[in-house]
């Protein structure tokens, strides 16, 4: 384990949220979109969002929504649509809204309450509410607020609370979302999007050297599969510009398939995780699929469609518990993967190069934030139930969210992607509880040996947190005389070394660096 003194520039880490380590990890699996296939920031999302724009202005939506560019800076992941009324949410884990805007204004407390009493929300209302939490949904994201902005400020179309009213015509919030999702789909139904990705590879996918060189160096100690829901031929081209360095490179010249021991396109995640479809061999001279359900061994160099996680285990001879999966979805990749397979799972968050950017140039802001805590706390350090008193706490409320707010705006205009002010958000509460590590690149990993132990930062409980290791209160005095050391051994019961059930395991030992 690296010192302190060694550690790693932050861009280069790989985080941990669960110990995890590598030696034991038999297989690593990977996504192509956004975790190999790394686009161009914000010229894909740009293009996306220019052709979901076209495509809609093609039905019927009127041309002025032509005059509307992608802006960068307004979309994050992660944020919640209101097919009712409209409105992009960030909200936390349990549905309180963090923040909300209608089109691109951001509503205050009030205007909040008009359409959300408890500025609250059943985010298990999957009808209504849809969480944009994919890199793809973010020209949606962006498509959704310029709608609202364009009919709420024309004068042709009069503003209902549900959408917007043009003569005898009614158009709901919740048809021009049905509406952006259909366009969607057609990009990818009809290939336009891959296919305007394909005639400028340069433009909207990053090409590394060092991609070649992970893989090669993970198949040296591991078995490697692929696994996209992309349809074969354009896996074949994506994957070919990736791996395919002129003869002379560090990275000698050979098939991109080779790099891999299995690849499966077609995978219709999260459903992949489930139930899974037929899986059905690929003819990779014509990329039509073959007839009949594959039903034999593993075939190197066969490329496979459709299938499920289950039948990627028996035909690695794998389980579960060996696999470390890296993508960038935290619903299709991560959270299922890990609920319903329990494989190891490594979260894509190029978002983090922001994120960590802000962190340490900001750090006063978030230094004072902490400091009005306390102050805050301090002010009724000496009161109790029967106290009079009421402090006059509404300086301090009022710049908490003067700080936070100013906190918000360095990240974006919706802010942090992984929390508003000292609030965690849904993605990042999803992020804590699914991803094992995650990192800004799965290129990440070169910097660490394959014996690695990824090991967790002991993270304090609210009640540990206010322990005073100095002072030696009452309850400390009481606990030391009643739970005195007894010496029992414990035995570790696992055959990863990652439970912590004795003196020698990942999750247990005191002298293990937190180091990641």
């Amino acid at each position: 384990m690296e010192t302190r003194a060694a550690k790693k520039e932050l861009h280069q880490r790989v985080f941990v949220n669960r110990s995890l380590t590598l030696e034991n990890i038999k297989c690593y699996g990977f996504d192509m979109d956004y975790t190999l296939a790394v686009y161009k920031s914000p010229e894909y999302e740009s293009l996306g969002f220019e052709l979901l724009r076209d495509r809609l202005v093609s039905i019927g939506y009127p041309h002025e929504l032509l005059g509307y560019t992608y802006d960068p800076t307004f979309p994050t992941r992660g944020l919640v649509y209101d097919t009712t009324y409209g409105n992009l949410l960030k909200i936390d884990s349990n549905g309180n809204i963090l923040v909300c805007t209608h089109g691109f204004e951001y509503l205050r407390g009030g205007q909040v309450n008009e359409y959300y009493p408890n500025k609250f929300i059943q985010r298990d209302d999957t009808d209504r509410f849809y969480i944009l939490n994919t890199l793809f949904n973010l020209s949606e994201t962006y498509l959704y607020a310029c709608l609202v902005d364009f009919f709420t400020k024309s004068t042709r179309y009069k503003n209902c609370q549900k959408g917007f009213k043009h003569g005898d015509l009614f158009m709901s919030h919740r048809s021009m979302f049905q509406d952006v999702r259909d366009a969607m789909d057609h990009l990818h139904d009809t290939g336009t999007l891959k296919e305007r990705t394909l005639k400028n590879l340069d433009k909207y996918v990053i090409k590394d050297p060092r991609l070649p060189v992970l893989l090669s160096r993970i198949k040296e100690v591991a078995k490697v599969f692929l696994a996209t829901n992309s349809d074969f031929n354009y896996t074949e081209a994506i994957m070919k510009y990736l791996l395919d360095f002129p003869a002379g490179s560090k990275n000698p010249k050979k098939p991109w398939r080779s790099y891999f021991d299995l690849v499966v396109v077609d995978t219709r995640k999260p459903m992949f995780f489930a139930g899974g479809t037929v899986l059905r061999q690929v003819d990779t001279d014509t990329g039509k699929l073959r007839i009949g359900t594959y039903t034999g061994e593993l075939q190197h160099g066969t490329v496979y469609s459709g299938g499920s996680s289950d039948i990627v285990c028996d035909l690695l001879d794998v389980r579960g518990k060996d696999i470390l999966y890296v993508g960038d979805h935290i619903f299709g990749d991560i959270l299922k993967s890990k609920k319903r397979q329990g494989w190891k799972t490594f979260l894509v968050v190029p978002e983090l190069v922001k994120e960590l950017h802000v962190w340490a140039d900001k750090a006063s802001m978030f230094e004072e934030l902490r400091h009005l805590d306390i102050f805050l706390a301090e002010l009724y350090q000496h009161l109790d139930s029967g106290s009079q008193e009421c402090p006059d706490i509404s300086a301090i409320q009022n710049r908490i969210k003067m700080v936070t707010y100013g906190m918000d705006l360095c990240y974006g205009k919706m802010g942090s992607l992984l929390r508003c002010g000292s609030t965690k958000t849904l993605f990042a509460s999803q992020l804590l509880r699914y991803a094992d590590i995650y990192s800004i690149s799965c290129l990440n990993l070169l910097n660490y040996p394959f014996s690695y132990l990824f090991r967790a930062p002991l993270v304090l409980l609210p009640h540990e947190a206010a322990v005073e290791s100095q002072t030696k209160e009452p309850i400390a005095e009481l606990s030391e005389h009643m739970f005195k050391t007894t010496n029992i051994k414990r035995q570790c019961e696992c055959d990863d070394g990652d439970c912590g059930l004795d003196d020698n395991c990942a999750r247990d030992n005191p002298a293990t660096s937190t180091e990641t």
